[in-house]
């Protein structure tokens, strides 16, 4: 899927001279390190709350799935939501993480998150990816991005959508207009709104082109037309970002954060993100060389949380400021030794006021992790996420590298989190 396979090839064919980093504290370590210690985390820095992981599931598999669900091995890509007193769960099932013509759309409903009904699957002989749920009304929305069948490209189609009537009816999936060559990173619903972020040029990140990708932002009324927020400003970041999300606050103010994985001229890594109530769409964005995968944010009493993948490194950066060559081989310096080093599904919070990021602690995670989608608690200060991993209740995922993880059987988990005020 990430055409990760070509970055080698991609270093012997770049201008300039080599840009593989020098040994150092974020060079990659070496797969067979035996029991060398894994570098620490970075220092926590919990802001207005304490916050400690409660308990760890597995979803998928598990005995409560309906049997019309069977999991492939790859169950990765989800999204969660609690509509009409039941939560609705979409991911990805696919022989492995790549793009091919065996990618299933599962869809279940649960009361009690243990036992699942079923609902509906869509296939449609490519590859399928990011589920996104949204309510709207009594109808219930699942947008779905489409992609290819090569499994060492990324080749972005469209984004569909299939629709859950009141009576319980599932649609077909079916275009979405204006959004061919897009993918739908995020739906929600902030402050009564509906939003989705979407981005284009997704093909440009692993084509090491240099061509610039857009990170837009729209709205809906009937959850099948989508409209930029402010029509004078469709893009709210133009050149290496992708994977954007963002949350509002209490006073309206808009944290955001989009991956910038190709980098561009402010940098490699994320871009992190604050615009005013007043103009939704004009973001203001700092580099941080750290690259928040799959970025998920929420707010809780009076933060805004981010869940999104952490690099095991030393310093955890995705930028390592090799400044030689191409841009081309630069980002592939970047990249190779990103796919080589363990990753953990983390729980970040925005710095209000300094407009950064802060760890605060690691979900029980490794190997190929991530994905994260998340609901509120049925208890006060109770979080749930979900995201997916490489098996956690064994020892050594924790010592997988990116690429070893990829290649491995991923499930679906639950957390239950707990945020206590200091």
């Amino acid at each position: 899927m990430r055409a990760l396979a070509s970055l080698s090839l991609l270093l012997v064919a770049c201008d300039g001279p080599a840009t593989t980093p020098d040994a150092g504290d974020d060079a990659s370590p070496p797969l067979d390190a035996g029991d060398a210690p894994l570098p620490a985390p970075p220092p926590s820095e919990p802001g207005r709350h304490d916050v400690e992981v409660l308990s760890t599931r597995r979803v998928v598999p598990s005995a409560g799935l309906p049997t019309e669900t069977v999991p492939q091995h790859s169950n990765n890509n989800l999204d969660v939501i609690r509509h009409e007193g039941r939560v609705y769960l979409a991911w990805r099932t696919a022989p492995d993480h790549y793009a091919g013509p065996d990618t299933v759309i599962h869809v279940v409903s649960s009361a009690d998150e243990e036992r699942w009904t079923f609902e509906a699957s869509y296939a449609m002989g490519t590859d399928l990816r990011e589920p996104r749920w949204l309510a709207l009304g009594g109808s219930l929305f699942l947008y779905v991005s489409v992609l290819g069948t090569n499994a060492l490209a990324f080749e972005p189609m469209g984004v569909v959508v299939a629709e859950r009537a009141a009576s319980g009816a599932w649609s077909a999936l079916a275009p979405v207009d204006g959004l061919d060559g897009y993918i739908a990173w995020r739906t929600r619903t902030e402050r009564g709104t509906p939003y989705m972020t979407a981005y284009l040029g997704g093909e440009n990140i692993y084509l090491f082109n240099g061509l610039p990708l857009e990170s837009d932002l729209y709205t809906t009324l009937d959850g099948r037309a989508w409209t930029p927020v402010d029509p004078a400003r469709r893009t709210v970041y133009r050149g290496g970002g992708s994977e954007t999300d963002f949350v509002i606050g209490d006073d309206g103010t808009l944290f955001g954060v989009i991956r910038n994985e190709p980098g561009d001229e402010n940098g490699w890594g994320s871009m992190v993100c604050r615009a005013p109530a007043s103009a939704l769409a004009h973001w203001e964005c700092r580099i941080d060389p750290r690259k928040y995968d799959s970025p998920l944010m929420f707010w809780h009493d009076g933060e805004a949380y981010l869940v999104a993948r952490r690099q095991v490194t030393e310093t955890g950066h995705y930028d390592l400021m090799t400044r030689r060559g191409t841009h081309a081989a630069q980002t592939a310096a970047n990249q190779i030794p990103y796919t080589q080093t363990p990753k953990r599904c983390a729980l970040w919070r925005y710095v209000q006021g300094e407009d950064r990021i802060a760890y605060v602690l690691d979900l029980p995670s490794g190997g190929d992790t991530c994905f994260p989608a998340w609901l509120e608690g049925e208890r006060e200060g109770e979080i749930i996420l979900y995201d997916y991993a490489n098996d956690v209740d064994d020892p050594t995922t924790a010592r997988l590298a990116w690429n070893q993880g990829q290649t491995g059987d991923t499930f679906v988990y639950r957390h239950v989190l707990r945020f206590t005020r200091r």
